[in-house]
């Protein structure tokens, strides 16, 4: 399958960007017996991919505007087109040297995510999606979420707060209510991976309160164009300016969203 004009840029851009850290992904295990600890390191690679994407997209659509995490952001001469950008998501796991993060590049048109980018470099599986034409791995594989009906054999996906985070009494509550009815719930600690996931049928369904618009941008129209659902938590909500955000297949999702929900 191939894509557009746009989304062979934005695979460009994340492949490019994936080498960088590769590189100092492997450089992470050393920096982990150094007094200075590996922080201040990660963050710089975090940078330089940004960079090394920024770059890419620009000189390739320099009209469009920019929402990326580690820069400000750009309205750009087009205001009705804006790349959206995590250069490194899974930063905690890549500072532990855990091989499971990700780059997400999603593009927006007049409010609406129209061209997704999801790239795992450790295991060199690149998730893309367009509006209208589908979900796919690799460009090979059609994605399409998950089609069990029983809750008790699925399995689910969360991020769980950090540090006593505002959201940890909820989510707790969440678990509480879920885990009785399903086959299990992963903590795998990013967001861009999960909902990619989710639309490959790993994962049944992904919920999680307190995201920012690059860390879904690109996972919710994946979700969508493999043939599933997403809402935001509180139904009166928006999911990407809230960044409380419920993702499943048709199959189940009402009946998840449900559990998620249910707060009395």
């Amino acid at each position: 399958m191939q894509g557009s004009a746009n989304l062979n840029v934005m695979i460009k851009a994340a492949r490019k960007a994936g080498r960088g850290l590769i590189k100092d992904f492997g450089e992470v295990e050393n920096l982990q017996v150094s007094a200075k600890g590996p922080g201040d390191f990660v963050s710089r690679a975090d940078r330089r991919a940004e960079e090394t994407i920024r770059a890419e997209l620009m000189e390739a659509r320099p009209n469009y505007g920019w929402l990326g995490e580690e820069s400000d952001p750009v309205e750009g001469k087009d205001p009705t087109r804006r790349w959206i950008v995590d250069p490194l998501d899974g930063t905690t796991n890549f500072l532990h040297g855990m091989p499971h993060w990700a780059i997400s590049i999603a593009l927006e048109h007049k409010g609406e995510v129209t061209s997704a980018v999801i790239y795992d470099p450790v295991k060199d599986e690149l998730f893309w999606a367009e509006k209208g034409a589908g979900a796919w791995l690799d460009g090979r594989q059609r994605l399409r979420v998950s089609g069990r009906t029983s809750m008790i054999e699925t399995v689910y996906a969360t991020g769980l707060p950090f540090g006593g985070g505002r959201y940890l009494p909820a989510v707790l509550q969440d678990l509480g209510r879920l885990l009785p009815v399903c086959a299990g719930v992963r903590r795998w600690g990013a967001a861009a991976l999960d909902l990619a996931y989710v639309a490959a049928g790993r994962y049944d369904g992904y919920w999680e309160r307190g995201l920012k618009p690059w860390d879904m941008a690109a996972g919710v129209l994946l979700v969508r164009e493999a043939g599933g659902m997403v809402q935001p938590i509180r139904p009166e909500g928006q999911a990407l300016m809230d960044g409380h955000v419920i993702a499943g297949s048709g199959a189940i999702f009402d009946r998840f969203a449900q559990i998620i929900r249910d707060r009395a």
